[in-house]
């Protein structure tokens, strides 16, 4: 079953399928050890790991376990970051999301505008009965970008990553739709 990737827009954004051109900026977001400090894996060292990346992405709509999109701003069209929904299940109306933005534009909103608008397809679109995140705990930031969009935090997996060298605990996060139902104001 193919999950095509959606173009999305909201009030400033434009979330769109991976196209080539966008394997440079890619690769400047993901060989940044700061943008990556809680990612679980190191940054990238090999520009063609961006080819690997775009070629994956166009794999995971096919083989529909997954959808992810790069997001520009709308007033220029810059690259800002990219927002995903991995381990698609249909049986189970369920996914994983993921994020990750350039830091010139932390602290803007863009993670939580760009998270709102996938979580509108996710689960008006695919029909998702539950999103879950997982973040390092040690990145409030992304936590209040989930807690704010009504996420709630579940548990905590205990040195479940290794990242650049350190064991890491994450939190468990999930949204079910009745919750984003109320959260968005619908019945």
């Amino acid at each position: 079953m193919t999950l095509p990737t959606p173009e999305l827009h909201t009030g400033r954004l434009r979330l769109r399928p991976f196209t080539d051109a966008d394997a440079a900026p890619l690769y400047a977001l993901h060989s940044d050890a700061h943008v990556l400090r809680y990612w679980n894996s190191p940054p990238w060292t090999d520009p063609a790991r961006s080819q690997r990346f775009l070629s994956v992405c166009r794999t995971m709509a096919e083989e529909g376990t997954g959808a992810r999109l790069a997001v520009e701003r709308g007033s220029d069209g810059a690259f800002i970051g990219w927002c995903g929904l991995i381990d698609w299940n249909p049986d189970f109306r369920s996914a994983m999301l993921c994020y990750v933005f350039d830091p010139a534009v932390w602290g803007h909103g863009y993670a939580t505008e760009t998270v709102r608008g996938v979580l509108g397809w996710a689960f008006d679109t695919l029909d998702l009965n539950r999103v879950q995140a997982d973040v390092d705990t040690r990145n409030g930031a992304s936590a209040r970008v989930l807690e704010k969009l009504g996420f709630v935090r579940e548990g905590t997996l205990r040195e479940d990553c290794v990242v650049n060298g350190e064991v890491s605990d994450s939190w468990v996060y999930g949204l079910l739709r009745r919750e984003w139902r109320l959260a968005d104001g619908r019945p």
